[in-house]
């Protein structure tokens, strides 16, 4: 408890995490405001134009964004989902190996076993043991707590959460402890050996079986879909939620230090030197940024300063950035399926600068969100996992400049890079581009749009560190050691009042992390200052709709063969 309560908020940061806090600190009585270094909202969460085209570099699939979980509610809290449209496609991911044979991995158990037994019946057993625990995980979701923070709940409640999965035990004991890269290797042929690490789109090394679960689980229960309007859309919404609750947005505020006063953080200052003052200062930034430079390295224990300067900087403490190549064709490809990730020989890998594992993602983002091209066009996504290392190696330049435009003070304008940048987009681009006219000839022919994104130019938009764009690595010495700090002295730092981290940096994981961990630092604060916390739903929309598309083959229809043996059969 701080004595009186605290009143008047300051949130750095406008990205989901700073958008959750602010919108759960209005709703709470708090005045908020919230200050942002880009023009526009979403952080991570984002698109950009490119003219008659809108290239999201999102959400491919949103956890919670349908009911029968805590998610779910936190969205529409957040007037996140309202009035919109849900697409769910029945197949979450399609993984192509380098021999032609495909696996669908139908979130669907059913549809999922029948399709992997019909690729490899001498992988029966392992097959039904895995589709076995996806139906268990199915109403395993109904359950797992994500509105209250463990750190917070009662002796009483925690009885009842653990309770509640003690019907769930086996399957969440056993699929938390297995590594997938253990679990896969189990399995007799190859490309269902391989293929599954790939199920959610790259090679996690680190993942234990459990994430595995999660995602497929929450999508065949029409909760992992997409919503309409895409990544940018989302994060309007939640804006907009924010400002109807009474919170004010300061774009084109880059923040530079946090104002700490007799050991109690008092405000920001920004780097045009004006000063701003609140109660409360929550950074949804940058955690790296806000911890050593904001904060100047300050106020951290051994246990943080470790974490910050000795854990990050070891290879797998934090998601890696990536490379992103966005195409707009001027005609529709029938034949294009929503994502589908492609393993690579070395030969196709060889001039993609940075990428970690041999596999690039295909989207064709129309299927997502039809809405950001015009009819009969289509947007290609393509990505990869990428070290940020060879790209700065030959950029001799700053990251990110601060300039006028059209007498506006911009923090996020292009900055100049080496000649070698330069040349490494284009030795990338063309390669991704020859992959892609090998898999479907003739389609280059109809690029009338392109953009490629870097883990710099994450760096340069959102200051994130190494380009990262979900922040610490769970199941690893990196997000394990941050949620015992967060168990042990909360979203905060001990030894510096008032002061309190919000979005990924203050947790592990996407999205629905990010918007929960807002409202659980409000639950934090409002318990620090002895008042019981509130939300309730937006309701000035109705609620969302949802949608099912039919991707694969459809039942009875093969699904394994090479492309051309089924070229006639795709959905």
């Amino acid at each position: 408890m701080t004595g009186e309560r605290r009143k008047t908020m300051i949130v750095i940061g406008a990205g989901l995490g700073g958008l959750s806090a602010g919108c759960y600190a209005q709703m709470n009585g708090y005045e908020s405001r919230i200050f942002e270094m880009h023009e526009i909202p979403g952080g991570c969460c984002t698109a950009w134009d490119r003219g008659q085209f809108t290239f999201d570099c999102c959400v491919s699939w949103l956890l919670g964004n349908g009911p029968g979980n805590e998610m779910h509610q936190i969205w529409l809290e957040l007037g996140a989902l309202q009035g919109k449209q849900m697409r769910h496609f029945d197949v979450f991911n399609i993984v192509r190996g380098r021999d032609g044979r495909s696996v669908y991995f139908y979130s669907d158990p059913d549809r999922l076993e029948a399709h992997l037994l019909d690729l490899s019946p001498a992988d029966a057993k392992l097959i039904r043991e895995f589709c076995g625990g996806l139906r268990k995980f199915r109403r395993a979701l109904a359950v797992y707590p994500f509105l209250k923070p463990v750190g917070l709940m009662g002796t009483v409640e925690r009885v009842k959460m653990l309770a509640s999965f003690i019907p769930y035990f086996n399957v969440v004991r056993k699929s938390i402890s297995t590594l997938m890269t253990d679990y896969s290797a189990r399995f007799r042929d190859p490309l269902l050996r391989e293929a599954f690490n790939y199920v959610l789109y790259e090679k996690h090394p680190a993942f234990p079986v459990l994430p595995f679960y999660f995602q497929l689980a929450s999508h065949a229960n029409l909760s992992a879909g997409v919503p309409e309007g895409g990544s940018f859309g989302l994060a309007k919404s939640i804006e907009q939620r924010y400002l109807r609750l009474g919170g004010e947005v300061t774009y084109n505020a880059k923040v530079e230090e946090i104002i700490v006063e007799d050991g109690r953080a008092a405000g920001v200052r920004l780097d045009d030197g004006r000063e701003f003052r609140a109660d409360v200062v929550v950074s949804a930034a940058d955690g790296h940024t806000t911890m050593m430079k904001f904060l100047k390295g300050r106020y951290l224990t051994d246990e943080y300063r470790e974490l910050y300067t000795e854990t990050i900087e070891k290879p797998g403490m934090v998601f890696p950035g990536y490379v992103c190549l966005f195409l707009g064709l001027n005609r529709p490809v029938p034949e294009g399926d929503p994502c589908t990730t492609h393993l690579l020989t070395d030969e196709e890998k060889a001039d993609l600068v940075g990428i970690r594992d041999a596999s690039i993602n295909i989207q064709f983002r129309s299927r997502h969100y039809p809405e950001l091209s015009p009819e009969g066009t289509t947007v290609v996504y393509m990505t990869y996992f990428a070290d940020i290392a060879p790209w700065r190696e030959v950029d001799d330049f700053p990251e990110q400049v601060t300039r006028r435009r059209g007498g506006e003070v911009l923090h996020t304008l292009p900055v100049r890079h080496g000649r070698g940048y330069y040349e490494n987009k284009r030795r990338t681009r063309l390669a991704l581009m020859r992959y892609l006219e090998k898999r479907y000839p003739g389609i280059t022919d109809s690029v009338v749009a392109r953009d490629l994104s870097t883990p710099l130019t994450q760096v340069r938009y959102t200051g994130n560190y190494d380009g990262t764009v979900l922040g610490w690595q769970p199941f690893v010495d990196s997000g394990e050691t941050l949620e015992e700090l967060v168990k042990k002295y909360g979203p905060g730092l001990p030894g510096l009042r008032d002061f309190y981290q919000a979005g990924v940096w203050a947790t592990t994981g996407g999205l629905i992390r990010a918007a929960a961990a807002g409202r659980q630092v409000m639950q934090f604060i409002c318990r620090d200052d002895g008042v019981a916390f509130t939300a309730h739903v937006d309701d000035t929309a109705p609620p969302p709709t949802h949608v099912v598309i039919p991707v694969g083959p459809q039942p009875g229809e093969a699904a394994g063969r090479p492309l051309a043996a089924q070229a006639g059969s795709r959905g």
